[in-house]
């Protein structure tokens, strides 16, 4: 799950939604249980998403459903509903502290039990969306090995603060940025808040080029249509893939001769530069091989 860089929203509680959104290739499916359902709807979309994961699973992206969080009193009818062979990991609203990431891992160690799958097979993408969250974000971030990603919810972090949403981001500026840097010291894949207009691919592909360039490894999408442009955004170009290839090759070269560092198109190519070349190769082969 190192690649994670489209994970498509599908509201739990619409059934035709679900079948529709197994048309398209995003890299996970999250079936919603949380803020696109209704409170009055919470039951139906359970036994909806629960009788749609077989399915969901066979069209091949992973599973991975959002559930409401600890404080909801959901929560745990969420996970009972879902965990289970056909998911590959769940994703959890309003994480606050390193408390909340114990008592969810309780929970699904026993629900693994139950179902009779590995212990740890279900995956955590944790939502850090409150002011208490980004303090602590590193701490959650690696309190659990069951984490893979660390999902970034601008709209409730606004709505904590107290302050206004920008179209611009800098109200979220300061947080976007601890959550990557926080993600990557845990080695959990940042994810990043959806982009709302769906109908405006060019500010999608801004919003997620900027996203990109901080730290973000992949992005959640709202609409099958964003999610092409979305992937691409975050996988390596065929320029980009090139160009790492001539380092990699430049540098080995300079090896062979001795020497710990060389230049190409003008620029140095030392240690840290080759280093980022084959992440950025691994990272290609992987999406290839997906």
């Amino acid at each position: 799950m190192s690649v994670l860089r489209s994970l498509l929203f599908v509201p739990g509680n619409q059934a035709r939604m679900l079948e529709k959104a197994m048309q398209s290739r995003p890299d996970a499916f999250v079936p919603d249980l949380e803020d696109s359902v209704p409170i009055d709807e919470k039951a139906n979309a359970r036994e909806i998403v629960a009788s749609r994961l077989p399915q969901l699973a066979e069209a091949g992206p992973l599973v991975i459903p959002r559930v409401n969080s600890l404080d909801t009193g959901h929560c745990e009818d969420d996970l009972a509903a879902v965990v289970g062979l056909h998911i590959d990991g769940v994703s959890v609203g309003k994480i606050y502290t390193t408390k909340d990431v114990e008592t969810i891992s309780d929970i699904l160690e026993q629900l693994e039990k139950k179902a009779g799958i590995p212990v740890g097979h279900v995956k955590l993408v944790l939502w850090i969306e409150t002011a208490m969250a980004i303090v602590q974000c590193y701490e959650i971030c690696a309190a659990s090995p069951r984490i893979i990603g660390a999902a970034f919810g601008a709209e409730d972090l606004t709505n904590d603060m107290g302050i206004e949403r920008n179209e611009d981001d800098s109200e979220v500026a300061v947080a976007r940025h601890l959550l990557c840097l926080a993600a990557r010291a845990a080695d959990v894949l940042a994810l990043d808040t959806p982009f709302f207009a769906f109908r405006d691919p060019e500010g999608l592909q801004q919003n997620a080029l900027a996203s990109k360039k901080i730290g973000f490894k992949g992005k959640f999408a709202i609409h099958p249509a964003q999610i092409d442009l979305i992937n691409t955004t975050f996988s390596p170009s065929p320029a980009d893939i090139d160009h790492a290839r001539r380092v990699v090759a430049a540098f080995e070269e300079a090896e062979r001769l001795g020497r710990g560092s060389t230049s190409l198109d003008g620029k140095v190519v030392d240690v840290p530069v080759v280093k980022r070349a084959r992440a950025l190769l691994d990272i290609a082969e992987r999406i290839s091989n997906a």
